[in-house]
């Protein structure tokens, strides 16, 4: 069973930065797919960026150029560098991981940390 740990949310004013960390347990191979989404009160779960373990990237039209993703396939660890904050980021960011597409939801998920964007 995969279990995912979630790190480095917090408090940010807007413009500001931080990074999210997620480190991967319970599995000897590389996991294919890893990634984040969000969750903010009254809204649905959302894509914001997944990554292969082949290298390949896909992001949110919404964090596209403000946010990247990164990934150490040996630890199985995934980050998200969130820069240039707005309030509309606020929420909670979930890891999640699995050996499906780069597009596909995967089947693990984190406990999720809060991202909170406001002066």
């Amino acid at each position: 069973q995969v279990q995912l740990v979630e790190s480095g949310g917090g408090l940010v004013q807007p413009g500001g930065s931080l990074r999210l960390s997620c480190a991967a347990s319970g599995t000897g191979s590389s996991i294919s797919t890893m990634g984040w989404y969000r969750q903010a009160p009254g809204k649905q779960r959302e894509l914001v960026a997944t990554m292969s373990n082949r290298g390949g990237k896909s992001y949110a039209d919404s964090v596209r150029g403000r946010f990247t993703i990164s990934r150490e396939n040996v630890k199985n660890t995934v980050s998200l560098l969130m820069n240039s904050l707005k309030p509309e980021d606020t929420a909670v960011y979930y890891c999640n991981a699995g050996w499906g597409s780069l597009y596909a939801v995967q089947p693990y998920w984190g406990q999720g940390t809060q991202v909170t964007v406001s002066s």
